[in-house]
């Protein structure tokens, strides 16, 4: 990719880009039903699909972040909607009080449709939560908070470790101001922070396929920042490479509420030996984002707290390896927080070998959602991925429809 469209990403928008969820969102399904209604309810527009021979099966759809902005925001279908009436399941979609990344009010909003589904229709035998991008962290603090609603989730591209999203953010931020030596993160405007990436920043760093020295650090950090040699990490990063860089105040035309929570204290660095900087130095010095006062709060606020790995219904995600604006690290860390939980076995990863976000196939998608559903029904767990495995360029090959051609699996 040339300077030029480099920069221009990083004119379209930093940690707004950084959030919205989705390579494709799927308009309202047409989906012959024996009732299609939609409104608004408690604020937010809404949708729900009832087929002609619903099974009872009820799937609420949770989708992602819209951008910042005044009035509700705009309905999404579910993604699996032709999906599920062909195999007899209703759906009902929130498209939210409001704008912005506030999966607090999501949350409840969702609950408050499920509740009028259960009014107008009926009480389902079980509720499935599915959630893409945002709608993962609605989805995920879903289960934490609310155990005796869903019986079980399916999140996909999905902020699944919460708050863990904007801290990550920042250290990829806070490392690119160290290694780099231009302190981006002292700008008191976003203006002003974008004329530093575009200048010195970029004149230090280089960009990925030319990397300067400093660059080549960079690279090796975000590397482990990702959560390893993910398969087509180089794709990934050249995507989002300015995208991801974000001003300590992001403005607010930005995801202002969500970047007040980050917090980069508890993160640990890790570099490539012999690149002439060693990782004790890097952690002592780096600069560290702490977040602001009364944030992270479980009293307060626990949607926007440190999430616990306290589920108690299963949970299947599936998540791109070289996803740079969700990343596949946040599935590793929750994954951590599960087994300290005690809770791994109602835990289900799945990794697809692409660079991008939300972008999977139907294929993907409706074997996960089939496979869920038995889980739930029956106690089948399903196979899945080790996200912590020793050797993450094997993830994905059981799931992946069909390899990338820049993939190194893709010759074998």
């Amino acid at each position: 990719m040339s300077r030029r469209a480099f920069l221009g990403s990083l004119a379209g928008g930093l940690l707004a880009a950084a959030l919205v969820g989705g390579g494709t969102h799927p308009t309202i399904s047409a989906t012959p039903a024996a009732i299609s209604r939609d409104g608004v309810n408690e604020g937010a527009p809404y949708q729900i699909e009832i087929p002609v021979n619903w099974n009872r099966g009820l799937v609420m759809f949770a989708h992602g972040y819209q951008g910042e902005g005044s009035g509700a925001g705009d309905l999404q279908g579910s993604p699996l909607s032709h999906f599920l009436a062909a195999h007899g399941y209703a759906w009902a979609a929130s498209g939210y009080r409001g704008r912005g990344y506030r999966p607090d009010w999501f949350l409840a909003d969702t609950l408050a449709l499920r509740e009028r589904v259960i009014r107008e229709f009926g009480r389902p035998r079980w509720t499935i939560i599915h959630g893409q991008s945002m709608g993962g962290h609605v989805a995920i603090a879903s289960l934490e908070l609310h155990p005796e609603i869903y019986q079980g989730g399916l999140i996909e591209c999905g902020i699944v470790d919460g708050v863990g999203l904007i801290d990550w953010l920042y250290a990829y931020t806070a490392a690119a101001e160290y290694l780099s030596g231009v302190r981006i993160l002292d700008a008191p405007d976003r203006p002003t922070f974008m004329t530093l990436v575009n200048g010195s920043w970029l004149n230090a760093m280089g960009m990925p396929g030319s990397y300067t020295d400093r660059g080549r650090r960079f690279d090796s950090v975000v590397k482990y920042l990702l959560g390893g040699e993910l398969p087509l990490r180089g794709k990934g990063m050249s995507h989002r490479y300015l995208m991801n860089l974000n001003s300590r105040d992001p403005g607010p035309d930005r995801a202002r509420e969500f970047a007040r929570h980050a917090s980069t204290v508890h993160v640990r660095y890790r570099i490539d030996p012999g690149l002439g900087v060693d990782e004790e130095t890097l952690n002592r010095e780096v600069r560290r984002i702490t977040p602001a006062a009364g944030a992270r709060s479980r009293a307060t606020n626990p949607v926007f707290a440190e999430l616990t790995g306290q589920i108690r219904v299963p949970l299947l995600t599936i998540h791109e390896t070289a996803d740079f604006r969700v990343p596949f690290r946040l599935e590793q860390d929750y994954r951590q927080r599960t087994i300290a939980a005690g809770t791994a076995h109602l835990l289900v990863q799945r990794a697809v070998r692409w660079a991008g976000h939300c972008a999977f196939d139907g294929v993907a998608r409706e074997r996960a959602f089939a496979d869920l559903v038995t889980w739930v029904e029956r106690g089948i767990r399903p196979p899945g991925d080790d996200v912590l495995a020793g050797d993450p360029a094997k993830l994905g090959l059981r799931w992946t429809p069909a390899l990338d051609p820049e993939d190194p699996a893709a010759g074998r």
